[in-house]
C-alpha cells in the first residue's frame, strides 16, 4: 500500500483496493507517505552526519525513490522485507555492491541478524543504522514488539541509531482509527495504533535525539518538507545508543556500590562530628 500511496506501480491489487478504502477515511494519505519517506531521508543523512555508514532497511517495501542507498550514496545498505516478490524487485534494482536485499520477516529478528548476507554486510561491531519507518504498526502486541526490539538493540555498538516512525492513537480521532483498521483489515497486514507512550518505549531507553518523538514533519524540517493535513498522527524519532545495555547484574551491582559510598561519606562526617 506504502508504494501505492507514492505513486509506484509495485504494488498488489489487494493493497490498491485496501488503500482506496483508506483515502475514502484520510484523504491526504498520499502526503502522508510523502511525510514518512522524507522523514526516512532526513534520518539517514542526520545519521550519515555522526559518521553512519551501514544501514539494515527493515520492512523496507517496494523500491520506491528516493531510497536508503540514494540518501547516502556509498554506504553499506541491507534492505529486508518478508515479501519474496519485493525482495525479487530489490535485487533487481541494486545499484552496487554495497547495496544488498533479503528475505527476512522482523517478526523473526535472529534470522535476519544472523543471515549471511547480512553478516556480509554488516559489522555489528561498528555503529549501524537500523531503520524501523512504517513497520512497527503492522506488528500486533501478540508479535511481542518489545522483545522484538530488543534482540535489535542488543546487536547496536555503541554510537548505533535507531529510527522508527508509527501511527498513534493520540489525537486521531476514535472514528477514524476504527475506519483506518477495517481499510487495512483486508491489506497484506492489519494496522496497530499505539499510543505516544507505548511508541517511545519501543526504543527501550535509549537516548532520543533532538527533538524527540514528534509528528514526522517536526523531526528536523527542511525548507520543502510536506505537512500533511489530516486526522491522522504520524510520529517519528531516533536513538542512539551511547553504550552498552547493562545488565539487570550490573544494574544491581552499581546500586551496591552507590550505597557503599554513601555509607562511607555518611561516616566519615559522623566520624568528624564525633571529634
Amino acid at each position: 500500500m506504502y508504494d501505492y500511496y507514492l505513486g509506484g506501480k509495485d504494488n498488489f491489487e489487494a493493497d490498491r483496493v485496501a488503500a482506496e478504502k483508506a483515502m475514502s477515511v484520510v484523504p491526504d494519505a498520499r502526503n502522508l507517505a510523502r511525510s514518512n519517506r522524507e522523514f526516512l531521508v532526513r534520518v539517514v543523512r542526520a545519521m550519515t552526519a555522526t559518521g553512519i555508514s551501514q544501514f539494515l532497511d527493515l520492512g523496507s517495501g517496494f523500491p520506491t525513490p528516493p531510497n536508503v542507498h540514494e540518501a547516502a550514496p556509498g554506504a553499506r545498505v541491507v534492505y529486508v522485507d518478508n515479501d519474496p516478490v519485493v525482495v525479487s524487485h530489490n535485487k533487481a534494482l541494486q545499484t552496487g555492491p554495497g547495496v544488498v536485499s533479503v528475505h527476512g520477516d522482523v517478526r523473526d529478528p535472529r534470522s535476519i541478524l544472523s543471515d549471511p548476507a547480512v553478516t556480509g554486510a554488516i559489522d555489528f561491531g561498528q555503529p549501524v543504522g537500523i531503520l524501523l519507518v512504517a513497520v512497527l504498526h503492522f506488528v500486533t502486541d501478540a508479535d511481542r514488539p518489545h522483545d522484538i526490539m530488543r534482540v535489535f538493540r542488543d546487536r547496536m555498538a555503541p554510537g548505533s541509531m535507531l529510527a522508527i516512525s508509527h501511527l498513534t492513537s493520540d489525537g486521531t480521532p476514535v472514528t477514524v482509527i476504527q475506519a483506518v483498521r477495517e481499510a487495512y483489515a483486508e491489506a497484506t497486514a492489519p494496522i496497530v495504533f499505539r499510543t505516544t507512550g507505548e511508541i517511545e518505549a519501543l526504543f527501550g531507553g535509549m537516548r532520543l535525539l533532538e527533538p524527540g518523538l514528534v509528528e514526522l514533519a517536526d523531526w528536523r524540517p527542511e525548507l520543502r518538507t510536506t505537512r500533511a493535513v489530516t486526522t491522522v498522527r504520524w510520529l517519528g524519532a531516533v536513538a542512539q545508543r551511547l553504550r552498552h545495555l547493562a545488565s539487570d547484574h550490573d544494574a544491581d551491582a552499581s546500586t551496591v556500590r552507590r550505597v557503599r559510598r554513601l555509607v562511607s561519606a555518611v561516616d566519615r562526617r559522623q566520624r568528624t562530628a564525633d571529634r
